[in-house]
């Protein structure tokens, strides 16, 4: 065994379980280390407090002069917890989140008078480097400036002795350059939307609000084991390994005891996070070796996210305490199930109502049936729209792969609701009289709530199900920024409602029609278009690829393909006409995406062919010298026998010969088209040329690579095995 892999062995298994003291109670301790509203009471004077509260609630825009009393109040605060920096805390597009770190303490000019200092315009504003963080050619390498701009709907947090400013980041002419401006803009223009849509119902309702519930699925590795593999360290999985001999396969991970050691670290993050204000409320095992879940209290969905990104960050560092690596790649080991991060979306409104949520009234059924088809009708009109929003070069390798949805898009609803549903189609077209109506809301709507929360099954091979009171975009890949998916989801079902209330409001004032009637006539013209986009059965089926396909539904199995969506002429037009992003924006984002993909398997072929050739090669080349010196004292002792002997052994150094020659060919074959690929000057031609020509070496050449791994002695092979790094706890 390599001295590496053996030191990374005697490290892991040496490992003591560290002991975490549990802090106060968790209702106690939650949002210590946020400048929430108790906080906000106590630091800020009654105007500036208002005015955070207005700018939340309304949008209000902050005057500069309270955004000083709001500086000093926050520094006050942050003061009195030992911090002694402040940053701008964002979300540029590369998938992580940035920070630069300023100290509060300034001195004068000849250095005297010493004070802690923070003011308005530090709080409001910073300028980073736009032209350092991906910008799809927004920003030249000399055109640097780009703004960082606070965000107070999401609140400052206290992360170790630095003070962390939630900001939106956008270039010099304007343009957004994160997840979080294109985010917050869909958001305000689906409370808009479903806003007019309720005071069909309530008029009272005045702000309607997107909420959004994350299941964050990870892998926990030894950090001794993950650092002797050079694949796991550098592109966030193994591009090689045979399979261990025991996997998932006797079911006896799901939802098992979790490993003390595992404990130990959920209880350290979950103490986290109550601090930083992150409601964390369920752990367990998942279904793979080392593989587990975590998932939070239901938020409105800016801040969801905002502390979904956060988490992932605290969960890395806290996990480097408990010697610990976690692995948010979709797909981090061959063979067993991958990472998702389940997306769970409703709307609430002011009044306290999920718009997704049967109620025990007819209006109440009305109004909730308004918003669930209207929900099926956008992704049926954008299928392929919401597949590129999840589509990377990691979620490829999960998305149809036995534990997660396939890339064709579909919507589950259960038996119940389909019946609910194909009543509603069934009632006479034109208006209807009072009898009818009556006997409708009676007979169906009035029903809902008895078959609703209990009796609808759930379907894995779902990307987009309805789960009793909201729906779950199960697609999204567990290393994904959210943001990504609900800037696509909220925004097509604000246009969707839109386009909803002008057909609504035509029928009542161009025909005379009441209200109620309108709405049916509506909601069952969209229960027939929408037939094609629900689907009840396996997902992973070929016969549901053959049915998806004669129903017109688009079947992107690849990123490059998937992500086209986003720049055609409808998307477009959606952008714009929501003001969530312009064409530049979005066509900087879709060059963005496309580079990213390209880097990621460029990075993944060559790290591939270095282990291949310095690991691999150079361990299967020693022991076939042993073979081959084996063979040659067997020859001295038999002598003319030795054909009948040592059949098996030449027959296993002409095997492993074999193999390192494909290993060999295929690596150079793989770095040729790499070539051709680099030497290609458009984005959308390069990322096609890597997963159509590059991409399909790495299975060959891991295939040769894995079956060597099978006949070298385990005693020199240099690599950590899948049963070490999935079964080290």
């Amino acid at each position: 065994m390599s001295t590496f892999r053996f030191q990374a062995l005697k490290e892991a298994a040496g490992r003591k379980p560290v002991k975490v003291e549990e802090l106060d109670r968790k209702s106690v301790i939650f949002g210590s280390n946020v400048f929430n509203d108790k906080a906000m009471r106590q630091y800020l004077t009654p105007e500036a407090y208002q005015a955070v509260k207005n700018a939340v609630q309304h949008g209000t825009k902050i005057d500069r002069r309270l955004a000083d009393y709001i500086a000093i109040g926050m520094k006050e605060w942050a003061l009195s917890k030992g911090v002694t920096h402040y940053t701008h805390w964002f979300q540029p597009l590369t998938g992580a989140t940035a920070e630069k770190h300023d100290a509060f303490f300034e001195t004068s000019l000849d250095g005297s008078d010493p004070v802690e200092k923070f003011g308005g315009s530090q709080l409001a504003q910073q300028e980073p480097d736009a032209s350092s963080f991906p910008n799809g050619g927004i920003r030249n390498t000399f055109e640097a400036r780009g703004y960082t701009a606070w965000d107070p709907t999401s609140p400052a947090f206290i992360y170790g002795t630095t003070l962390c400013i939630p900001t939106v980041f956008v270039s010099y002419t304007g343009e957004a350059l994160d997840y979080k401006t294109p985010l917050l803009r869909a958001l305000h223009a689906v409370d808009e939307a479903a806003t007019e849509v309720c005071r069909y119902f309530d008029k009272n309702v005045k702000k309607v609000t997107a909420t959004l519930g994350w299941e964050q699925e990870y892998f926990l590795v030894d950090a001794a084991l993950a650092a002797s593999r050079p694949d796991i360290l550098l592109t966030g999985r193994t591009l090689l390994g045979h399979a261990s001999a025991k996997g998932q396969q006797l079911e006896d991970h799901y939802f098992g005891s979790i490993p003390t050691r595992v404990l130990n670290y959920m209880r350290d993050l979950e103490n986290e996070c109550m601090l930083l204000g992150v409601p964390v409320k369920t752990r367990h095992n998942e279904v793979a070796p080392n593989q587990f879940e975590l998932a939070p209290i239901f938020e409105e969905t800016n801040l969801a996210v905002d502390h979904n990104s956060l988490l992932m960050d605290v969960m890395q560092k806290v996990a480097e305490r408990h010697d610990f690596k976690v692995l948010f790649h979709e797909k981090p080991f061959k063979g067993v199930n991958g990472s998702g991060k389940h997306n769970n979306w409703s709307m609430a409104t002011d009044t306290g109502v999920n718009l997704l949520s049967p109620g025990k009234t007819p209006m109440s059924n009305l109004q909730f049936l308004t918003f669930f088809i209207n929900t099926i009708k956008a992704v049926y009109k954008n299928e392929a729209l919401l597949r590129a929003s999840i589509a990377t070069a990691s979620n490829d390798h999960r998305l149809g792969a036995n534990e997660a949805p396939p890339a064709i898009i579909s919507v589950f609803i259960g038996q119940q609701l389909t019946k609910v549903l194909e009543e509603l189609e069934g009632v006479s077209s034109g208006k209807l009289s009072p009898e009818e109506k009556t006997d409708l809301k009676l007979n169906v709507v009035g029903k809902i709530p008895d078959v609703l929360l209990d009796n609808t099954d759930r379907n894995r091979t779902s990307p987009f199900a309805f789960t009793g009171n909201k729906f779950e975009f199960r697609a999204v890949g567990s290393s994904a920024n959210c943001a990504n998916a609900m800037t696509i989801l909220n925004a097509i079902v604000a246009r969707q409602l839109r386009d909803f209330k002008k057909e609504v409001d035509a029928l009542i004032d161009g025909k005379g029609m009441k209200k109620d009637d309108a709405i049916f006539n509506v909601l069952r013209e969209y229960i027939k278009e929408t037939k094609n986009i629900l689907f009840e059965g396996d997902g992973y089926s070929e016969a549901w690829e053959q049915e998806a396909a004669k129903r017109g539904l688009s079947n992107h199995k690849t990123t490059p393909a998937a992500l086209k969506a986003k720049v055609s002429e409808d998307a477009l037009k959606l952008f714009e006409e929501l003001g969530v992003m312009n064409h530049v924006e979005v066509e900087a984002r879709y060059e963005i995406e496309l580079e990213e993909y390209t880097k990621k398997i460029q990075i993944e072929g060559r790290v591939l062919g270095d282990i291949a050739r310095n690991h691999v090669i150079p361990t299967a080349i020693r022991y076939q010298n042993v073979l081959i010196e084996n063979v040659k004292g067997l020859k001295e002792i038999f002598g003319s026998e030795f054909e009948k002997i040592g059949r098996e052994q030449i027959a296993l150094i002409k095997e492993i010969s074999e193999h390192i020659s494909e290993i060999n060919s295929k690596v150079e074959e793989m770095t040729e088209e790499r070539k051709k690929a680099n030497a290609l000057d458009n984005a959308e031609a390069m990322a096609h040329a890597y997963c159509e020509k590059v991409k399909p070496y790495f299975d060959i050449i891991r295939n040769h690579c894995d079956k060597l791994e099978l006949l070298v002695d385990d005693e020199i092979w240099t690599l950590t095995k899948y049963r070490e790094l999935l079964f080290t706890r």
